[in-house]
């Protein structure tokens, strides 16, 4: 028999728009359906809880096959910004928070919300560089401890 997901915990290593808000909607709809859920933010992940970053993030152009573009056209200057216009435009349509707001409906929630330790230090970051809903830096040692228990599941975005 199947056990009932109780935690999902999400790992979050870049920070693009598209990435931070399929995380974000993900923690979102757990809370709403009762799950515990957590956030963990790696490597160029912080960039969605850097306080100076967050509002700067951007939908990726080169290397994304879901654009459907070639990679030249996707380089050409200027086409990221176009692109991250665009799709904030539609998220807006659909009512769709902005990043600092929506990390603080995520925190007010109960989601929990998780820097990684070795990646702060490889980039010279404090915590005073950070959000103030976060609940902490944590090791991934310390992150995998959190996942110890039955009906927790994982996902890496």
């Amino acid at each position: 028999m199947a056990t009932k997901v109780k935690k999902m915990l999400f790992i979050l290593s870049k920070a693009t728009i598209d990435n931070v808000y399929a995380a974000f909607i993900m923690a979102n709809g757990a809370r709403m359906e009762g799950i515990d859920a957590e956030i963990f933010f790696t490597f160029f992940g912080l960039e969605a809880i850097q306080k100076k970053k967050l509002d700067h993030l951007h939908v990726a152009t080169v290397g994304n096959p879901a654009m459907h573009m070639p990679t030249l056209l996707g380089s050409l200057p200027g086409m990221e910004a176009v692109a991250t216009k665009m799709m904030k435009k539609e998220m807006e349509k659909l009512d769709m928070p902005p990043i600092g707001e929506f990390l603080e409906i995520l925190s007010d929630s109960g989601v929990s919300l998780w820097a990684c330790k070795l990646a702060v230090e490889m980039f010279h970051l404090e915590e005073k560089d950070l959000i103030d809903d976060l609940d902490g830096i944590l090791t991934i040692g310390d992150f995998y401890n959190r996942a110890n228990e039955d009906g927790t599941q994982m996902l890496f975005i």
